[in-house]
């Protein structure tokens, strides 16, 4: 890794380069960004530092992996674990680490060490094929299903969060089709259309007068996701795009807006079959992940340059945020109640409601509260089920959402 006049041997060094990039498959099994692109550059960091200095050696691979803020415990738990004996062989080092594992599950370790454990078990599990009677001991085991619609996703692992996943993109959302103020002509009964009646009669003769039908056209409601992005919500971003990309391809009429510090519109790209190219697109096209959150400027650019154009039939607004808001230069209280006119209803969906003693101290809680028909939940599959039935269903099927605004409200006060 150093220059030819260093004192670290060849063989040293190619020993050296093959546990640095088992580290960085261990880190992209924990969920950081890593690809072999990023794990050269990393070697090529630590090139131009002092191998030995521990110090030096953390902070090259720090400077050069952890791109994000939410990685930086990971980084640290995992260099710990990983390169705690790094003269021992691998494999013993791996083999101790995975005893590790087993006591520290039990001791309910942190989301970071535990991202970090689940990616050892992941990279020295054994590739094998399950034999006939190992699937039916399988298949015996007592399902934790239920245990994990019940979990917040901020405390999943990364085997439970690809689980989630997986049941997410199974969700089905029914729907309630709203009547329009057009009529359309039908056979069986309905409302008597007196224009049709009386022209049929004028063909038919005064002694018989067929009677003409009509009812009002339907149409699938609107939806509007408006999901915030920022780093306050970053534990609960990736499986409510999920769960949108779910809604975006089994629903019709379903426009997708992400915000931090701006607004983007990324209804064309959830609306792509494979979630994972989905997911790609948005990388391109959204800059703003995990920053700041400006919730008084982004509603207050949809509301000049969306609102019109996607709320025009009366859509309603799923405003996922935390309701921290640290802009100092728009209105929040008077975005949301322009908002609230232009929608048929808004339901605000915040993760912060997991918490059985929640109040509404956040100067942008305060604001934004009375001017939203729904209040829920939506930290775990439970909540987003819940949700998706909400959606197909009349406004009577939502008295949960708004007697806890009304609560909250008045504790507020």
């Amino acid at each position: 890794m150093r220059p030819a006049n260093s004192l670290v041997p060849a063989p040293a060094e190619t020993v050296l380069a093959e546990r640095v990039t088992r580290f960085g498959r261990l880190l992209r099994g924990a969920g950081l960004k890593l690809g072999p692109a990023q794990i050269l550059e990393g070697i090529e960091a630590l090139s131009e530092v002092e191998v030995t200095d521990r110090g030096e050696f953390y902070w090259a691979l720090h400077a050069a992996w952890v791109k994000r803020g939410e990685d930086r415990d990971v980084f640290r738990e995992a260099f710990r674990l990983f390169w705690r004996q790094p003269d021992r062989p691998v494999n013993r080092v791996l083999e101790e680490l995975l005893a590790l594992s087993r006591i520290t599950r039990e001791r309910r370790s942190p989301q970071s060490q535990r991202r970090v454990l689940d990616a050892l078990d992941d990279e020295t599990r054994p590739n094998r094929e399950l034999r006939a009677e190992d699937a039916d001991v399988v298949r015996l085991a007592f399902s934790d299903v239920e245990v994990l619609r019940q979990k917040d996703f901020e405390q999943m692992s990364s085997a439970e969060l690809q689980e989630a996943q997986r049941l997410i993109a199974r969700f089905r959302f029914p729907v309630r089709d709203l009547e329009t103020r057009r009529w359309t002509p039908v056979t069986g009964r309905g409302d008597i259309d007196m224009r049709r009646t009386m022209r049929a009669s004028l063909r038919q003769g005064l002694d018989h007068i067929p009677l003409r039908w009509r009812r009002r056209k339907t149409r699938p409601p609107g939806v509007v996701a408006l999901c915030d992005i920022s780093g306050s919500m970053a534990g609960y971003t990736r499986m409510l795009i999920r769960f949108l990309h779910a809604l975006s391809n089994d629903r019709e009429q379903v426009h997708t807006f992400l915000f931090g510090t701006r607004l983007s519109n990324v209804t064309r790209a959830l609306r792509h079959r494979d979630v994972d190219v989905a997911l790609a697109d948005l990388g391109a096209r959204v800059r703003d992940w995990d920053g700041g959150t400006r919730i008084s400027s982004c509603l207050g650019r949809f509301n000049r340059e969306w609102s019109r154009r996607v709320l025009a039939q009366g859509a309603s607004v799923l405003l996922i945020t935390d309701g921290l808001d640290r802009d100092e230069t728009g209105s929040l209280e008077g975005e949301m109640a322009r908002l609230r006119r232009s929608a048929r209803r808004v339901v605000w969906l915040n993760p912060l409601l997991r918490y059985a003693d929640f109040q509404p101290q956040a100067r942008g809680i305060r604001a934004m509260l009375p001017h939203v028909d729904d209040f829920r939940p939506v930290h775990n599959l439970v909540s987003l089920e819940a949700l998706a039935a909400a959606l197909g269903g009349p406004h009577a099927q939502l008295p949960h959402g708004r007697s806890l605004r009304k609560n909250l409200s008045a504790a507020a006060e």
